[in-house]
């Protein structure tokens, strides 16, 4: 504990630590505010952040994240993809560095944990999230009509895809819900108004313009979390109702969601009356059924660290679906439990299930936490989303911010921001 405290006043000493606590804070809410529009500057002023925050952080402060679930078994993943490259067989060391790097993100979730539980200011970076996404939403508007319409993109998609849109207007949505309960009891009729419109507004562009089949899973779920939270069992039946009058009205006046919808039965049918058919449904299937079968190989500790592509080349034989080759699994789980085995699973859930009972408590702060890891966790069922580049790093600023204001004990008992 001296030594501890002689580095961080040597520390002190060095750098201004203060200042560069504020800047770190003001470029962790621009790196989340740039995620919506580019991977690649997010990740500079990730780096960036990294740069300020790290002179901050004493051995003691990173030790106590690391020693907690939250913040332990990330890390906990990250070490066994290290170990994995060892018994990655017949694949080359770059492809086994390849594989490790999707793993590398983890370790930040620790860092979030520790700065964000001291900092006073990690409502900045939710309100920058909150204020890109509307951007977002005010450009998918303008780009659904002809004249603005980005060639190459689907109308009201201006940027990346309909997976990342919905998974970011999604997140909002939940917390203007949460934000427009709260704002309400506590009389404040206008907020309330304006944060219920809000979500409305975000709800409406996921289901005519950007709908993913995730979030026609993660939309109802969380209907029901958010009623069973807030309402009890009397909030659970409403959602249901909510959830059951949302699908009528979006099938009806949602030509896109019904395209999406009839596409994937059309392929379901094709895959099941063809083998050799090649559609976007009857792929994933034939990628899980491969996964499980790579899983059944080596169940213990998996083929290694990088291994997927190297599977899956070696079982691409014959022609169609047969010779289908992939670089993941489009399954999350699929893609630890091929590399790491039922080692690497059991960490895997239980950092989700970490990272859900972290945010168990009342309140706004505790529910966009909950938001965060059902929807990941959910559309991780049928994307390698955590080892996505913008999909891992909106999970793990996600729960390193909003895990370090609930760490902090911010005393919000009820839905509203400070």
């Amino acid at each position: 504990m001296k030594t501890d405290a002689s580095t961080a006043r040597l520390i002190d000493r060095i750098v201004d630590r203060a200042r560069l606590e504020k800047l770190a804070d003001w470029l962790a809410a621009a790196a989340v505010a740039a995620m919506p529009w580019s991977t690649s500057i997010s990740e500079i002023l990730i780096v960036c952040w990294l740069v300020a925050v790290l002179p901050t952080l004493d051995v003691a402060m990173v030790r106590r994240e690391v020693q907690s679930a939250a913040g332990g078994l990330p890390v906990l993943l990250w070490v066994l993809g290290v170990l994995g490259m060892v018994w990655a067989a017949d694949i080359s060391w770059a492809e086994r560095f390849a594989g490790l790097k999707s793993f590398h993100k983890l370790l930040v979730i620790p860092l979030l944990l520790a700065h964000f539980r001291r900092s006073e200011r990690g409502w900045l970076v939710l309100y920058a999230f909150l204020a890109s996404c509307i951007a977002l939403l005010i450009a998918s508007v303008i780009t659904s009509f002809g004249p603005f319409h980005r060639p190459g993109k689907l109308p009201g998609i201006p940027v990346r895809d309909y997976i990342a849109q919905s998974t970011e207007f999604l997140i909002c949505l939940f917390a203007l819900l949460a934000v427009a309960y709260g704002q309400w009891r506590a009389g404040r009729g206008r907020h309330a108004a304006i944060s219920a419109i809000l979500a409305g507004l975000f709800l409406a562009n996921i289901l005519l313009v950007s709908t993913g089949r995730t979030a026609l899973i993660v939309v109802p779920l969380l209907l029901l979390l958010l009623g069973f939270r807030f309402f009890g069992w009397k909030g659970t039946a409403a959602a249901v109702l909510a959830s059951v009058i949302i699908a009528g009205v979006a099938w009806f006046t949602s030509p896109f969601l019904r395209e999406r919808i009839h596409f994937t039965m059309v392929d379901a049918q094709a895959y099941q009356q063809s083998s050799t058919e090649v559609t976007s449904t009857a792929a994933r299937a034939e990628m899980y059924r491969k996964s499980l079968r790579f899983i059944a190989a080596a169940p213990v500790i998996g083929h290694g660290t990088g291994s997927i592509p190297d599977q899956f080349r070696r079982a691409a034989t014959g022609e169609g679906l047969s010779a289908l080759a992939a670089n993941n699994p489009h399954n999350q789980i699929f893609a630890v439990a091929i590399q790491l085995g039922a080692l690497g699973t059991v960490v895997l859930l239980a950092m989700w299930v970490a990272h859900f009972l972290l945010f168990r408590g009342g309140g706004l702060i505790p529910w966009i936490g909950t938001v965060i890891v059902v929807q990941s966790f959910v559309s991780s069922l049928f994307n390698t989303h955590l080892f996505d580049s913008f999909h891992g790093w909106l999970y793990v600023f996600g729960v390193g911010v909003v895990g370090g204001l609930a760490l902090r004990g911010t005393p919000l008992t009820e839905a509203e921001p400070p």
